[in-house]
């Protein structure tokens, strides 16, 4: 089994419906993982203080913005999420010649964090990121158990005007920027030839092994991708798919037609089996920065089985109880060494509902058909009032503060009345 998981998407004016940027991503993972919505407010910092991500502490920064992340609930970093200044960011598993390390470093995770926290526009996440790249490294064990799966990283992100891809190998790294159009990527180096930012040693290094003879044009991809590999054939195939999804709705491309690709199991772009999407997301975010962005998560397995929910940044947002797992603090197995010597139940209230309903849906065709239904309707609904504050702005930002929460609270008296 390789676990070659994930896609991410991002369309921008001319390919999407009206003057917006859409986002979206399927976060896969095994199977049995629990992946929670969470919020964290802006901070400010003292000098000196340090913060502690998945395996190491690192510098905190003087100030990090308000974030909503969806994310394995092991871990400190997320698989995907948005920030106050409608950055989103997803990141996606990358091999290639070089061996991803197994020593204990940044996550691919922690840096969709830290980027979101620190980064004001797209091009600026690019930049946190690399610079926390190359001081603090990546690498360590992406599995909550003992065996060792590391990857390396590429980013999809996306702010109000562009959006850019960046992709790494070791500490190297390549950005490609989008002005339009649209743009994927899978498990798979994408940056060909067109590259506008780049870490200032990475053609050297390259070079210097043998994988570039320094004539031919230089390509990220070709030169430090290493083709053979099982993980390669599967993500080349998801990339394909997902650019002629894409490519069929250009020019009228919204948050449905994000959903219905995140949905396409045809594809496997919405995987089953052991590596499974364990929580998805999609952002519509206004060219226009007087209108707000709004970010649908599932906060559950399987994007055909679940309700994106919305979730809009304004002041006084709360915890989301209903998506948040339990908290195990210092006792954790993650951070106790040796680590991942147990396995805590990190089931949220909604994941535990569900999982229930999800149970029904397999087995009971008519009432299974009611209840996706019944979804359906909800999450239909929920869009309508987003439109209208997508088209026309908030008079009022206290009517969302809790949107998201009773979202997911509605989410659950369907699941109630089954």
């Amino acid at each position: 089994m390789y676990p070659s998981s994930c896609d991410t998407f991002v369309a921008l004016p001319p390919a999407t419906q009206g003057q917006r940027i859409v986002f979206g991503k399927n976060s896969d993972r095994p199977c049995d993982e629990v992946q929670e919505v969470v919020y964290f407010p802006a901070r400010d910092y003292n000098a000196g203080e340090k913060v502690e991500c998945t395996y190491i502490e690192i510098e905190q920064a003087a100030h990090t913005n308000a974030v909503v992340l969806s994310r394995p609930a092991w871990l400190w970093g997320a698989e995907m999420g948005a920030n106050e200044h409608q950055v989103c960011i997803g990141n996606e598993a990358v091999w290639g010649r070089e061996s991803a390390e197994d020593e204990e470093a940044l996550l691919g995770m922690d840096f969709v964090r830290l980027g979101l926290e620190r980064a004001e526009t797209a091009q600026k996440a690019v930049d946190v990121i690399a610079e926390l790249l190359e001081k603090y490294g990546q690498g360590g064990n992406c599995m909550e158990d003992q065996c060792g799966f590391t990857y390396h990283n590429s980013f999809l992100i996306s702010d109000r005007t562009e959006a850019w891809v960046m992709e790494t190998s070791g500490k190297y790294w390549a950005a490609e920027k989008v002005g339009d159009g649209y743009r994927n990527i899978s498990n798979q180096y994408s940056i060909t030839t067109k590259i506008d930012k780049e870490h200032p040693g990475m053609r050297e290094y390259a070079k210097s092994h043998g994988w570039w003879d320094g004539k031919a044009p230089f390509s990220f991809a070709e030169t430090y991708s290493f083709m053979t590999t099982a993980r390669i054939e599967a993500s080349g195939s998801r990339y394909c798919e997902g650019r002629n999804l894409l490519e069929r709705s250009k020019g009228h491309i919204t948050a449905e037609t994000m959903m219905e690709i995140l949905r396409d199991k045809e594809s496997g772009i919405n995987m089953e089996g052991m590596f499974m999407t364990t929580g998805s997301m999609v952002s519509v975010v206004p060219t226009d920065s007087t209108l707000p962005g709004v970010h649908y998560f599932t906060g559950t397995p399987d994007p055909e089985r679940s309700v994106f929910k919305p979730f809009i940044f304004v002041k006084d947002i709360k915890q989301l109880k209903q998506t948040s797992s339990p908290c195990y603090g210092p006792d954790d197995p993650v951070k106790k060494i040796p680590r991942f010597q147990s396995k805590p139940d990190r089931k949220h209230p909604l994941f535990i509902k569900h999982e229930v309903v999800a149970a029904i849906i397999d087995s009971t065709k008519d009432k299974g058909k009611k209840i996706m239904q019944n979804m359906r309707v909800l999450e239909k609904e929920k869009m309508a009032e987003m439109e209208k504050l997508l088209s026309s702005g908030m008079e009022d930002p206290t009517s969302v503060v809790h949107l998201f929460s009773n979202s997911s609270q509605e989410e659950l008296s369907v699941y109630s009345n089954i």
